[in-house]
């Protein structure tokens, strides 16, 4: 069984910083990336950062230069530093994983966490 533990969310003041982890269970025979996805009310899920096999990373324009994203092999573990944190970064994050199982070793899927909200309010 797959299981993607996020933590790290809650609510902070514009410009401060938050870090977000995703502890990614030990069922996958290959990742292709891991990343990170947000939603805010009323919009659509968009992608803010991912990692890729290989250690590239992609970021949103939105968040260039303010958010980290970084991983941790040896404990299935991403990461998501956010600085200088903006009102609408409000949004609930998502850890999304790419990869093949164990027992589905052909078939290259999503599999996502459960959200965790973050809040940037004065």
């Amino acid at each position: 069984q797959v299981q993607l533990v996020e933590s790290g969310g809650g609510s902070v003041q514009p410009g401060g910083s938050l870090r977000l982890s995703c502890a990614v269970s030990d069922s996958f025979s290959s990742i292709n990336n891991m990343g990170w996805y947000r939603q805010a009310p009323g919009t659509g899920r968009e992608l803010v950062a991912n990692i890729f096999s290989g250690g590239s990373t992609n970021y949103a324009d939105s968040v260039k230069g303010r958010f980290t994203i970084s991983r941790e092999t040896a404990k299935n573990t991403v990461y998501l530093q956010m600085n200088s944190l903006k009102p609408d970064d409000t949004a609930v994050y998502y850890c999304n994983v790419q990869g093949r199982t164990y027992w589905r070793r052909l078939i290259l899927s999503d599999y996502w966490g459960q959200g965790t909200q973050v809040t940037v309010s004065s």
